[in-house]
């Protein structure tokens, strides 16, 4: 007996921990998209990128390893007439090592270095581009969700139909062919059902991937999120220039062309090279001797001058450009999100249209019409008809849901891009 009862509690005990171990975690919106950013492979890429700039813009201030050299100097050929000892000529050690002007290192490495922050803003513009994709999978979830809701609420009333037409049948108050529409019907909607399954599994699927999880990792989301459309006072230039990311990469490149032709400026300052070459004479009464050489460029030569003058010109045209171009997507971005704005509004509208008035409308019809049906005072027929008026408008309401849902994300998309 007392076995039985250690046994007992122990089974009390673990079996509600294991069934809670294998509860299905619910990830809310919030946790798939901070895992998206934190762990999305794509991602990670740009930030290696960025780190890699660092260390080029490092290298950028390296000189050039000096260079040794060992000959001889002013010896005759072989087979030659040496008049003098001295003529033998001597042995050289030579050293040269080039000095770039600081300078032109410092500029270089501001420019190499602007260049992580490209690949950083470009990571933001491929996170939102990724937020949003997230965003349409979770919604299309939620929609599927809700379509099975629907399909599964309407099958019952088609199931009590079908039991009503086989009751009715044996004493000839109902037609053998209602029974087989009905279970049509039936089927028909375990098929709709089943393609709303499939929707989800992909959407479940797709979201793994952009979270780096494995495809078959099995969570459940909050399908009573709803997604809020908060739209701004304003759509300023100003305004959407510190929010869209594409901007602000496009900030970074004129900055770093700008930091370009600054390091370009820089070629006109001279750079310096030193040698120093050391004789040992093959002759022992000669002395020992050097030669110490300080070597600079010119390089505001006409001839060598074009090429920095004519490179700053082309990257001054750029940035003119880029900025022209800065501009146009604002005002561009601005006209479309009033735009956007004004549709979501009107769809909000449709929406409310649809679930308050003409829902209801449908569902009191086929109230009316199931009431009379139990009466015997109407046929089957007209029930389904009311049944799929009903169905059909409930599946438009939720169409439409599905694209007020992408609208907002798209318009989120645009206005923080």
């Amino acid at each position: 007996m007392k076995y039985i009862t250690k046994y007992i509690l122990i089974i009390t005990f673990w079996a509600p921990l294991k069934l809670a171990a294998q509860q299905t975690p619910v990830l809310p919106l919030d946790t798939i998209l901070q895992r998206v950013d934190k762990n999305n492979i794509l991602l990670q890429t740009y930030g290696l990128k960025a780190e890699s700039y660092k260390y080029s813009a490092d290298a950028a201030t390296a000189w050039m390893a000096p260079m040794v050299g060992v000959g001889t100097f002013m010896t005759p050929y072989p087979g030659q007439t040496i008049m003098d000892n001295r003529d033998k000529g001597s042995l050289m050690l030579q050293l040269e090592q080039d000095i770039p002007n600081p300078a032109k290192l410092n500029a270089r490495k501001k420019y190499i270095a602007s260049q992580g922050n490209i690949e950083r803003a470009t990571r933001d513009i491929t996170l939102n581009d990724l937020k949003a994709q997230a965003k349409r999978l979770y919604f299309n979830w939620i929609i599927a969700q809700q379509r099975i809701a629907v399909l599964e609420e309407n099958e019952k009333i088609m199931i009590t139909m079908k039991k009503i037409e086989e009751v009715r049948y044996p004493y000839n108050q109902s037609q053998l062919s209602g029974v087989f529409k009905a279970n049509a019907k039936i089927e028909d909607n375990h098929n709709m059902i089943r393609m709303q399954e499939g929707t989800i599994a992909k959407a479940r699927s797709w979201l793994n991937s952009l979270m780096n999880a494995p495809g078959s990792q099995v969570f459940d989301i909050d399908t009573a999120y709803q997604p809020v459309f908060e739209p701004a006072f304003s759509y300023d230039t100003a305004s959407l220039a510190t929010a869209r990311k594409d901007v602000i990469k496009m900030d970074e490149n004129i900055r770093s062309m700008q930091l370009n032709i600054e390091s370009m400026k820089r070629e006109k300052k001279p750079d310096f090279k030193a040698r120093f070459d050391h004789m040992y004479p093959l002759d022992k009464m000669m002395p020992n001797a050097f030669s110490a050489m300080g070597m600079i460029s010119i390089p505001i030569a006409p001839w060598s001058s074009r090429m920095y003058k004519s490179g700053i010109k082309a990257m001054q045209y750029n940035v003119q450009a880029m900025e022209k171009e800065r501009a146009a997507m604002l005002q561009e971005t601005q006209g479309m999100l009033y735009g956007m704005q004004y549709e979501i509004q009107s769809m909000q509208k449709r929406i409310k249209a649809m679930e308050e008035k003409i829902i209801p409308a449908l569902r009191q019809t086929l109230d009316a019409n199931f009431l009379n049906y139990q009466e015997n005072k109407l046929a089957l027929s007209n029930v389904i008809d009311s049944w799929e008026a009903l169905t059909m408008m409930q599946s438009d309401v939720l169409d439409e849901k599905l694209k007020l849902y992408e609208m907002i994300v798209d318009y989120e998309k645009q206005l923080y891009r």
